[in-house]
Parts: C-alpha cells; structure tokens; sequence
C-alpha cells in the first residue's frame, strides 16, 4: 500500500479587527479560547497592513469585524485579513460580519444606481471567503449575493427574552415600521404569546436619504404598550416618527427593539427626546461613551455569535438555534 495517512484534526481559531474588539473578545472567551495575535496598523499613506503572530496553516478560521465608522476603513481591514489567511494557507475562512455594510444598497430604486451589497459579497468572495455569518441582514435575499453558504443569526431570541421578562405583564402589541418587515413582525408576535400586530405605512424620498415624509398606523394599538421593532436605527428618523404616530393613535407607551444601533447624528437627540420609554439594542455596533443615554439598554449578541460559530465549527445545525426560521 503506497501513501501515507494521517489523522485530521479540526483547529478553530478566532480573529478580531479593530472596529469592535470587545464583542470579539466576549466571543472567544465562550467558545473557550483567544483571539489569535494580530499586528495591525496604517502605513503613512493610510494603507492598512495586517500580519498573524502565529501559524494559521490548515485552521478554520473566523474573522470577526463589524462594519462600524469609519465603515469603508474597516471593510478594507477585513478584506486584508481574509487574504491575509488565505495566503498562509487557512483550511477554511468564515467571515463574521455582526454587522454587514452597505446592506440597505440591495437594490436599485433609480436608474443608474449600484447594488453595493452584491459588490460586498463579491470582494469578500474574492479575498479567500468560503462562508459568511451575519446578524439580522437588512434584507433575507441579500444571502443570494454570496457565492456560498450565509448563516443568517437573529437577535430576535435575546430581544423577546429580555422584552418579555420586563413587559409581558401588560397588553403589548408588536409594530412593524414598515409592510416590508411584517414577516419579522409576525415572529415577534409568535415570541411575545401571540401579540398582535399593526404596521407603519410611511413613504420614503428616494432622492434624499434618511427622509420619511409620512407616518400612517394601521392596526389596532390604542391602550397598547407597542413594540415597535427594526434591524438598525441610524439617525433615528424613521423610528421616532413611528413612535409619535403610535402615541398621536393612542399607545400606552412605546418600547423601541433594534438589532444594529448606528446611532448615526442627530438620533441621540431625537431618541433622548422621543416618546419611547425604553430603546433597546445590541452590541453588533460599538456603541461610544458620548452616544450612551439613560432610555438606552444593550444586550449582548456575543453568546448568539459564540454559539453559531461552534455549530459551524462542529458541523453542527445553525437552523436548529432559531426553531427553523434561520
């Protein structure tokens, strides 16, 4: 018998940019291990250079980042790491992005305009990425774009948790911002012991981003503590509108549930000074000291992450984490 056989060994390893170290941190202490050492800096032209202080050779690797401000710096760094480990020879490379740039350019609504998410996942593909995770992508058919398998995670399960152990004693009802998310919408109310459901019919300006011209309540939600739910909040726009509109049709009181918190300027002020009681978030985005504001809770999506990171890794079911909608 020629050849020679050897027994395999899998060899997880978990990698962290600079954009959000604390959540990769958390991460790698539940799964048991360290990040892997990275030198990481900016040549005087503010090139981005990248290189591991150990052998990477035949590992799984996970290369956390999320897209934060500057988001394009930070996509670049990600990009650079992903190649990093494809050129040393990393058996397989998983991108984990908490938070996926350039999500909300899924689609053309004029002509002339570019599909950025699509380009995303093209640049990742062709850095050396064989699979992604993502957190609570802004749109489901944005999992289509990548050449290659998307473990789509939910913070849904850590958001109703925390909803229902702090409000389920009172009449709630779940909001939707928009008739586009009324499917999200539906698993809130499945979470929540059946709460019904009402949606935001808003118009958006295309030519003008981050504009909401009109709010319009459809449903039911007089007397009602709303849960008025999205993926992100940025400048808080849309939101705040919403949380008016549900107040002005006779709400109990609004809770604010988002998975991303860009809290992009001016949405401090305007959720400081919303009728929101409560905006609760996760840590997919760092979240600065100056952007920190009493009405503000944040849940850690670390355990989420940790757990689908050892389900790929142990050739496990992702599906299984979220009662087979993932």
């Amino acid at each position: 018998m020629t050849g020679m056989k050897r027994a395999t060994e899998k060899n997880l390893m978990v990698f962290s940019g600079r954009a959000h170290p604390e959540l990769a941190v958390e991460v790698a202490e539940l799964l048991g291990t360290d990040l892997v050492p990275t030198s990481a800096y900016e040549f005087a032209n503010s090139e981005i250079y990248v290189r591991y202080e150990e052998s990477v050779r035949g590992c799984d690797a996970f290369v956390i980042q999320s897209h934060t401000a500057p988001i394009n710096e930070w996509i670049m760094e990600h990009l650079i790491m992903v190649d990093a480990l494809k050129r040393a020879s990393a058996k397989r490379i998983t991108v984990v992005m908490p938070f996926y740039g350039y999500a909300r350019q899924d689609k053309k609504h004029r002509g002339r305009e570019p599909i950025s998410a699509r380009l995303m996942a093209d640049l990742f593909k062709t850095a050396g990425a064989d699979r992604l995770i993502c957190v609570d992508l802004h749109a489901d058919q944005i999992q289509g774009y990548f050449d290659g398998p998307v473990d789509h995670l939910m913070a849904l399960p850590i958001l109703t948790d925390y909803v229902m152990e702090k409000y389920g004693n009172q009449p709630l009802c779940v909001v939707s911002p928009d008739a586009g998310r009324i499917k999200v919408a539906e698993r809130w109310s499945a979470k929540l012991g059946g709460a019904p459901l009402a949606f935001i019919h808003k118009t958006r300006r295309t030519d003008v981003a981050n504009e909401v011209v009109a709010n319009r309540v459809v449903g039911e939600v007089a007397g009602k503590v709303c849960v008025l739910t999205d993926d992100m909040i940025d400048t808080g726009g849309t939101i705040v509108k919403a949380a008016e509109a549900l107040m002005n049709d006779g709400a109990a009181g609004v809770i604010i549930a988002a998975t991303h918190a860009i809290l992009s300027d001016p949405a401090v002020d305007r959720l400081k000074n919303s009728p929101a009681t409560e905006v609760i978030v996760t840590n997919t985005l760092p979240i600065s000291a100056e952007r920190e504001f009493d009405k503000l809770t944040t849940l850690s999506i670390a355990p989420l992450v940790a757990r689908a990171i050892r389900e790929v890794f142990e050739d496990g079911s992702v599906t299984s984490m979220f009662d087979g909608h993932a």
